[in-house]
C-alpha cells in the first residue's frame, strides 16, 4: 500500500476541520469530462443580470468597444481561474479548506466565509429573476400572479437539485446549455429587428453616459472573480491526466471552457443587453420582447431564463456558499444544510434591491476577491511551489495553527489589499491583486515562515507532497488519519466525502 504522512487527529466527529463534504476528492470519484466541464460554463455564463453590463456599455461606448472589453477581461480572468484550478485538479481539495494554507485554521473562515455570503446573495439575485419568469409564465397561463410563492418553490427547486450532487449538477447544465444558447440566438434576432424597426443600427449607435472602457472591463472582471478563487471547488471533480507533472497536460480539461467557453458566452449575452437598451432603451431584454411576445413565444422566453439562473446558480453559487459554511460549521453543519443556509442567507440578503446597484455590489467585493486570489496564487504557486501538507489542514494544532488558528500574513494583506482595491475602484481588480500577491510575498518570507516552519518548503519531496502529479489520492481512514494512495489501494472502509 502506497501511503504517506499520517495524520494524529482526534475521532472526526470531535473535529471542527472534518466533515465529508469538505474531504479531497479521489481521482476515480472525478466525474465531470471536459465536455461536461464546458457545459457547465456555458450555462454558467448566460447570466441575466450579463444584459445590465452590456447595456451599461453600451450605454456610453461603441457596441464593438463593449464586445471586445468585455471578452478580453473574461479572458483575463480565466488566466486567474487556470491558476486556481490546479489546486482542485491536484490535490483534489475544496476553496475553504485550502485557505487554512495562507490563512490558518481559524482565519481560514473570514475570507471563506465573505465569499460565501456573496455567493448566498448571486443565488438570491439569480433566484429573484427565475422567479419573475415562472410568474411571467404562469400568469399568462392561469391568471395567477406572486412572484414570491415562486421564488421559495423556485428556492427549494434549487437547492434540492444541488443535494443530489454534482453529476445532477452536470447533467443539468447538458441539458440547459444547447436550449438557452438557441433560445439567445433567437432573442439577439428578434432585438435587432426591433432596433432596425425603430430606425437604429446597432453596430453604430453611440451612447452619451459617461463610462470608461477601463470602468467595464474591470467590472467584468469582478463578475467572475468571486468563482476565480473558489474554481477549485468544481475542479475537483474534473477529470484528470494522473501522473504528469505537465501543468498543461494535468489541466487541458480547464482551457477550452475558461479561455473559450466563458468569454464566447458572455460576451455573447453581453450583446443581447447591448442590443436591448439600444432597441428599446430597458438593459433586460426579458422585459422588452416580454412587452411584446404571446402564446409560444412568450412560454419559450421565459423558460430560457429559468434554465438560466437554475443552472448558474447550482454550480456557481449554491455550492461554493455550501462548503465555505460547511467549512465554518464542520462537523454540526452538513452539506444539505449549508445548502438551505445559503438559500435562507441569499433571500435575506434582498436580492431584489442588491440588483439596482449592480456596478456598486461588483466594485465592492471584486475589490475583495481580488485581493484573495492574489494571496492564492502567491501562496500555492510562489510560496509552496504546488506541494500541499494536504493532512495538517485538517489538523487543529498543526502546521497551519499559525498564531491562534491565524496566518496573519494572509489576513493583513487581504485587508490592506482590498482596501486599497476599494480606494482605487476603477483600477479595483488589479490594485487588489498585486498589492496582495506582493505583501503576503515579503510577510510571509520575512515574518511567518522564519517562526512557522512549514513541512512541505522544508522537504522538497514531490512524492510526499503532491498528489494527481504522483497517481495518488488523499484518504481519510478511520483511527489512522490523513493518508496518500494509489486508486487500487483505497480500502472499503476509507471515509469519503459524499456525493456533492
Amino acid at each position: 500500500m502506497a501511503q504517506t504522512q499520517v495524520m494524529d487527529e482526534t475521532s472526526r466527529g470531535h473535529s471542527r476541520l472534518m466533515e465529508p463534504a469538505i474531504l479531497p476528492v479521489w481521482l476515480k470519484q472525478r466525474a465531470i469530462s471536459n465536455r461536461g466541464y464546458i457545459g457547465l460554463w456555458i450555462s454558467m455564463a448566460v447570466i441575466i443580470a450579463t444584459f445590465q453590463l452590456g447595456a451599461g456599455g453600451v450605454a456610453g461606448l461603441p457596441l464593438p468597444t463593449v464586445i471586445a472589453t468585455i471578452f478580453f477581461a473574461n479572458l483575463l480572468l480565466g488566466l486567474v481561474m487556470a491558476l486556481t484550478a490546479d489546486i482542485g485538479t491536484e490535490h483534489g481539495i475544496s476553496f475553504a479548506v485550502y485557505l487554512r494554507a495562507p490563512f490558518g485554521t481559524v482565519g481560514t473562515h473570514i475570507p471563506s466565509i465573505t465569499r460565501g455570503i456573496v455567493a448566498a446573495i448571486w443565488f438570491g439575485i439569480q433566484t429573484y429573476l427565475g422567479a419573475l419568469a415562472l410568474n411571467g409564465i404562469f400568469a399568462y397561463l392561469t391568471g395567477f400572479d406572486n412572484w414570491i410563492v415562486w421564488y421559495v418553490g423556485f428556492a427549494v427547486l434549487q437547492v434540492g437539485n444541488t443535494a443530489m450532487g454534482i453529476r445532477a449538477v452536470e447533467r443539468l447544465a447538458k441539458i440547459a446549455a444547447p436550449a438557452i444558447i438557441a433560445i439567445s440566438l433567437w432573442m439577439y434576432f428578434t432585438l435587432d429587428g426591433l432596433a432596425t424597426a425603430s430606425g437604429k443600427d446597432i453596430w453604430t449607435f453611440a451612447g452619451d453616459a459617461e463610462i470608461s472602457v477601463m470602468a467595464l472591463f474591470v467590472a467584468n472582471m469582478a463578475f467572475w472573480s468571486s468563482l476565480a478563487v473558489d474554481i477549485p471547488n468544481i475542479t475537483r471533480f474534473l477529470r484528470v491526466e494522473a501522473g504528469t507533472k505537465s501543468f498543461f497536460k494535468r489541466n487541458k480539461n480547464v482551457f477550452l471552457a475558461q479561455f473559450v467557453a466563458l468569454p464566447v458566452v458572455q460576451s455573447w449575452i453581453a450583446l443581447i443587453g447591448a442590443v436591448s437598451f439600444i432597441a428599446a432603451g430597458d438593459w433586460n431584454p426579458i422585459t422588452v420582447i416580454q412587452g411584446q411576445g404571446t402564446g409560444i413565444t412568450l412560454v419559450v422566453l421565459l423558460v430560457m431564463v429559468v434554465l438560466a439562473q437554475w443552472s448558474t446558480n447550482t454550480s456557481a453559487n449554491l455550492i461554493p456558499a455550501a462548503l465555505t459554511f460547511v467549512n465554518a460549521g464542520a462537523p454540526w453543519i452538513s452539506y444539505a444544510m449549508g445548502l438551505v443556509l445559503a438559500a435562507i442567507v441569499g433571500t435575506l440578503a434582498m436580492p431584489w434591491l442588491i440588483l439596482d446597484h449592480l456596478f456598486t455590489y461588483l466594485g465592492l467585493y471584486g475589490a475583495m476577491l481580488a485581493s484573495l486570489g492574489g494571496i492564492m496564487i502567491c501562496d500555492y504557486f510562489m510560496i509552496r511551489k504546488r506541494r500541499l501538507n494536504v493532512p495538517e489542514l485538517y489538523k487543529e494544532e498543526g502546521q497551519f495553527a499559525y498564531i491562534a488558528g491565524c496566518n496573519p500574513a494572509g489576513l493583513i494583506a487581504w485587508a490592506v489589499g482590498g482596501a486599497l482595491a476599494i480606494y482605487a475602484i476603477e483600477w479595483s481588480y488589479f490594485v487588489g491583486f498585486f498589492a496582495a500577491f506582493a505583501l503576503y510575498f515579503v510577510l510571509m518570507k520575512t515574518w511567518i515562515l522564519p517562526k512557522f516552519k512549514q513541512d512541505e518548503l522544508e522537504h522538497l519531496d514531490d512524492g510526499k507532497y503532491l498528489a494527481t502529479s504522483v497517481n495518488r489520492n488523499w484518504v481519510y481512514l478511520e483511527g489512522q488519519g490523513m493518508l496518500k494512495m494509489d486508486c487500487a489501494s483505497i480500502p472499503n472502509n476509507a471515509l469519503s466525502r459524499e456525493d456533492l
